[in-house]
């Protein structure tokens, strides 16, 4: 067992450390900007990445009513521990928010989509399409209720899923699919290329990130609420997966691909969503940090584990 450890440390996780480590290096030596290149990203790369994923998925009925299910339940349930936690613990109100915004949402598309391409290739990048796109659109409106609370805005919640191109470029590629059309083959090499940036930009962004995240004061105060977050994202959020992925049938692919994307790190919009509404931006950007650093030891586990026991 030790060995395959091993071999998914060296196989998946060193690759993907190199862009990570060069996004740290370039922050700490050249105070690299990333909103540029969050602005590529998210409007032309995870766009182009989606559409040729989608477009060429092999997905089941079956699948895609599996991952549509787990996606809402493991939602619900990390949602109902997160609320519970909170009060057994007494957290202040923006702590409470903080803390579900840590539980619910996962940086599956930033560092689950390459993890998963190199871990279970081509087949588990179409298994995982579905599962990306319902998390972007949830992000983008559960979230804002997440965070908000009280004062959430419908309005503004759909405005910032409708601005998202992502959705409309999984929408032409189901269009196309339904009609049974072709791209002509120049038009497809050049979303290919688009979509072959995707991985090392985004990972670059993601290192860049975590050195913005180590810096900054620490409030004491928030350790409850951090030892919280650490637990359901790093023990709670895997157990819980595993068993609703067990009882909903998966197969042993689909398996391993949702409850590795499920068990990801906290995402980064968490603490968008944190500093825009109050919700504990401090210990929701310290939880990105931990449970992203964590990974490296947490994920690898979890794809032995789905390869031996899926």
């Amino acid at each position: 067992m030790s060995s395959s450890f091993a071999s998914i440390l060296v196989q998946v996780f060193v690759p993907l450390a190199f862009p990570v480590v060069a996004g740290i290096l370039l922050k700490r030596i050249k105070g690299l900007d990333t909103k540029p290149l969050s602005v590529v990203a998210l409007y032309l790369l995870s766009p182009s990445i989606i559409f040729t994923t989608l477009l060429d998925a092999q997905v089941s009925a079956e699948d895609i009513g599996i991952t549509v299910s787990f996606s809402f339940i493991n939602l619900l349930t990390m949602w109902g521990v997160s609320v519970l936690l909170g009060r057994l613990l007494k957290l202040g109100d923006s702590e409470k928010s903080g803390l579900t915004l840590v539980a619910s949402f996962t940086n599956c598309v930033n560092y689950g989509l390459p993890l998963v391409l190199l871990a279970f290739g081509q087949a588990g990048l179409h298994k995982a399409a579905v599962y990306i796109v319902l998390q972007i659109i949830i992000v983008n409106t559960i979230g804002v209720f997440f965070a908000a609370r009280s004062h959430f805005s419908v309005k503004k919640a759909g405005l910032a899923v409708l601005k998202l191109p992502a959705l409309y470029v999984a929408a032409l590629a189901g269009l196309l699919r339904l009609s049974g059309t072709t791209l002509p083959e120049s038009f497809a090499t050049g979303v290919d290329l688009l979509a072959a940036a995707y991985s090392p930009v985004v990972l670059v962004i993601l290192g860049a990130q975590m050195a913005s995240r180590a810096s900054g004061e620490w409030e004491p105060r928030l350790q409850k609420a951090f030892q919280a977050g650490l637990a359901l994202r790093l023990a709670i959020a895997p157990l819980l997966s595993w068993l609703t992925l067990t009882l909903l049938g998966a197969d042993r692919l689909l398996l391993g691909v949702l409850l590795v994307l499920a068990s990801m790190p906290t995402a980064v919009n968490a603490v968008i969503l944190a500093e825009q509404f109050n919700a504990s931006p401090k210990f929701v950007s310290r939880c990105i940090l931990w449970t992203t650093v964590a990974s490296f030891v947490v994920l690898p586990v979890l794809i032995l584990f789905a390869g031996t026991n899926a």
